[in-house]
């Protein structure tokens, strides 16, 4: 039986999962004078994983983490400073949901980067991390 109340599982993990998929801004990272420049797409996933069960009996938005604003977050660092590695962006993303959002234990981020310069057919190329505050 699963347990609905949110309850901080042994690996440190939580049963609440808030996902937010497909944020898209144009950055300006990559390694090539071209890509600083003329900027492209990126897109990223979150998965915050979060005890939610305080939020839903009360129904307050303020006892959880609000995607809204995790999304506006995300955003601003995809437009913000230019980076060389989408590494760098992905740790970053992580790393400031983790502090700006004293309720998420953990976060899973994937950026997206559709149109890197590769000279063979690709659909995607996309990197991701796990961070948790343990």
């Amino acid at each position: 039986m699963a347990d609905t109340t949110g309850t901080v599982f042994g690996s440190g993990g939580v049963a609440d999962v808030i996902t937010l998929t497909g944020i898209t801004a144009i950055g300006y990272h990559g390694v090539f004078d071209h890509e600083k420049r003329d900027g492209q797409p990126f897109i990223v996933d979150a998965a915050l994983h979060t005890d939610i069960s305080a939020a839903a009996a009360s129904d307050d938005l303020t006892r959880t983490a609000n995607y809204g604003e995790v999304a506006e977050t995300i955003a601003g660092l995809i437009r913000g400073e230019s980076l060389d590695l989408i590494e760098t962006l992905t740790v970053r993303i992580a790393e400031r949901i983790l502090t700006d959002f004293p309720g998420v234990v953990a976060v899973d981020v994937t950026v997206h980067k559709p149109k890197a310069p590769i000279q063979v057919p690709f659909a995607d190329v996309s990197i991701t991390v796990h961070r948790s505050r343990a």
